[in-house]
C-alpha cells in the first residue's frame, strides 16, 4: 500500500508542475455546499438479529392464524350452506311425493268420475234409442191405423155410393 501512495503522490506532483506552467486567471466561483449523506453500514448484533427473527416469526404466525381463521369461517359457512341445501332438497322431495300422491289421487278420482259419467251416458243413449224405437213403432202404428181408418172410410163411402146407384137402378119407376 505504501507503494500505491507513492505513485499517487508522484502523479499529483506531475499535475502541479503542469498547472504551474500554465497560469490562467480563473474566476473563483463559490461552490454550493451539498449535504453529504453518510452511508454507514449498521452492523446488527446477535441480539438484534434474534429479535428481528422473532418479529418475523410472530408476523408469520399472525398471518397464518388469520388465514386459518378465515379458512375455518369459510368451511363453516360452506357446511351450513350444504346443510341448508340438504334440508331444502329433503323438503322438495317431500313436496314432490305429496303432490305426486295428490295428483295420483286426483287422477284416480277423475278416472272414476269419468267411468260413472260414461256409464250414465251409455244408459242415456240406450234410453234414447229405445224411445226412438217406441216413437217409430207408435208412428208406424198410427200410420197403419190411419191407413186402416182411411180404407174403412173409403169403403163406407164406396158402399154408400154404390147402394144408391143400385137402388136407383132397381127402382127407376119411383
Amino acid at each position: 500500500m505504501a507503494m500505491a501512495k507513492k505513485k499517487t503522490s508522484k502523479k499529483k506532483m506531475a499535475k502541479k508542475k503542469v498547472t504551474a506552467k500554465k497560469k490562467v486567471a480563473k474566476k473563483k466561483v463559490a461552490k454550493k455546499k451539498v449535504a453529504k449523506k453518510k452511508v454507514v453500514a449498521k452492523k446488527q448484533t446477535a441480539a438484534q438479529k434474534k429479535a428481528a427473527a422473532k418479529k418475523r416469526a410472530a408476523a408469520k404466525k399472525k398471518t397464518a392464524a388469520r388465514k386459518k381463521a378465515a379458512a375455518a369461517k369459510r368451511r363453516e359457512a360452506m357446511a351450513s350452506l350444504r346443510e341448508k341445501l340438504r334440508e331444502a332438497n329433503a323438503q322438495l322431495r317431500e313436496l314432490r311425493i305429496v303432490t305426486g300422491n295428490n295428483l295420483k289421487a286426483t287422477r284416480d278420482v277423475a278416472k272414476a268420475e269419468m267411468a260413472v259419467l260414461k256409464e250414465q251416458l251409455a244408459a242415456a243413449l240406450k234410453r234414447e234409442q229405445e224411445l226412438m224405437k217406441l216413437g217409430e213403432k207408435k208412428a208406424k202404428a198410427m200410420l197403419a191405423a190411419g191407413e186402416r181408418w182411411e180404407k174403412k172410410q173409403m169403403a163406407k163411402i164406396k158402399k154408400l155410393t154404390s147402394k144408391k146407384r143400385r137402388r136407383r137402378k132397381t127402382t127407376p119407376a119411383s
